[in-house]
Parts: C-alpha cells; sequence; structure tokens
C-alpha cells in the first residue's frame, strides 16, 4: 500500500492553532484548564495545543499525561497529575487519532471519577469507525477510511510533523 500524506507540517500547525482557539473560546471564562494528553502522540499534540493556548490567552495552563495501555484498555489508567489537580476544573482530552474510539472512551472513564467544570475532547484524525458513542468536540479532520488502512501521525520538532494514510 502506499503512503499518503494527509496533513503535512503547515496544515497541522494551522489545525493546532485552530483548536487552540476554540478551546480559548470554549474555556474563556475558566481561570485555569487541564490539558490532558493521552501517551505518545496524544500527549505531544496536547502539548503543542497548551504552547500556542498560552500564546493566545490569559488562561493557567496545567499539561497531563495520560498513561493507558492501548491494548488492553481495561487496565487502570495513570496520569501525571493527582485528581486533587484537576478536579473542579476544565479539562481538555487530547489524542492524535480516534478510530475505535476505544482508547478515548476508557480515557473518559478515568477522569469521570472526579467533578469537572467542563470536558471536551479533541483529536488531530477522526477515521469515522467509532465502537463506542464517542466524539472528538475538536478535530483537525475527518476521514472516511477503510478498516484496512492505517493512519500514522509523526510529531517532529524540526518541522517535519505530518499524518500519513497507508
Amino acid at each position: 500500500m502506499s503512503n499518503n500524506i494527509i496533513l503535512t507540517n503547515q496544515q497541522i500547525e494551522h489545525t493546532t492553532k485552530r483548536i487552540a482557539y476554540q478551546i480559548y473560546e470554549t474555556f474563556v471564562d475558566e481561570e485555569e484548564i487541564v490539558i490532558a494528553g493521552i501517551t505518545a502522540n496524544g500527549f505531544i499534540f496536547a502539548q503543542n495545543i497548551a504552547k500556542v493556548l498560552a500564546t493566545i490567552s490569559p488562561i493557567k495552563i496545567s499539561i497531563c499525561e495520560v498513561n493507558i495501555n492501548k491494548e488492553n484498555p481495561e487496565l487502570p489508567v495513570t496520569t501525571s497529575l493527582t485528581k486533587e489537580q484537576y478536579s473542579n476544573k476544565g479539562l481538555v482530552l487530547v489524542d492524535d487519532v480516534l478510530s475505535s474510539g476505544t482508547t478515548l472512551i476508557y480515557a473518559v472513564k478515568h477522569f469521570l471519577d472526579v467533578p469537572l467544570k467542563k470536558f471536551k475532547t479533541v483529536v488531530l484524525v477522526d477515521r469515522n469507525h467509532k465502537k463506542f458513542p464517542i466524539k472528538a468536540d475538536f478535530k483537525g479532520i475527518s476521514l472516511s477510511t477503510s478498516l484496512l488502512e492505517h493512519v500514522n501521525v509523526v510529531f517532529d520538532n524540526n518541522g517535519h510533523s505530518y499524518a500519513s494514510l497507508s
């Protein structure tokens, strides 16, 4: 199968900025929000969103890494922040690709154990193959793909980030 670029570095940067503005509009009345990224690419994407958000808004931003076993998501989810650190705050859960929704729904379930002021989800690529009733509140791109296709997102600090379909 061929490797087709679906998002270039410039498109990812533009999408990150657009999503940061959408988050700011949604949480404009909050003093502090938590940007929680699912380990690996979701966390990198969350950090990139937080960097842009810090330049456009006065909102205090805490970043949180969400560790979830993607092969066995029923295992306990752990986070780099304690429950007390994100309790009663606005929270944005970030991942790179929403495919079946399994990873995202188990991560959402983890955060529902504490009271939150507002809870939103972000993905860079939404593949529309959901097994669970989960949606991304903010997304970079929606793709209708076959189950045999694979979306690969690469984040590179040297301006070579991209998303491809193979």
